[in-house]
């Protein structure tokens, strides 16, 4: 385990996570901080509340996102597959070869 120290609304959080999270974990806290700096004023009604709300707010892009995954047309293995080939065409009439069928 390692210990990561997050800079989230002018405090400071140390928070474990695994060996080589450490990183990952310092993005997400700089998310969640620039969700508190967007909120404004937001910040006088108290900590626990602001951090609630730039949760819910967090919460609410990934529900939306997974909405547009879930949303959008399965691509069959066989059309990737028909994609692939014509990519691979084009690049190679691309570097002056012959494309195969």
């Amino acid at each position: 385990m390692s210990d990561v120290t997050l800079a989230i609304g002018g405090r400071d959080y140390k928070v474990a996570c695994a060996e080589g999270e450490e990183g990952h974990i310092l993005k997400l806290g700089k998310v969640i901080d620039g969700k508190l700096a967007a909120m404004g004023n937001a910040s006088v009604q108290g900590e626990a509340r602001s951090l609630l709300f730039a949760a819910l707010l967090l919460a609410d892009e990934v529900h939306e996102l997974r909405g547009k995954t879930a949303a959008a047309p399965a691509v069959s293995p066989d059309r990737l597959e028909s994609i692939a080939l014509r990519l691979e065409n084009l690049a190679v009439s691309l570097e002056g070869g012959h494309a195969s069928a």
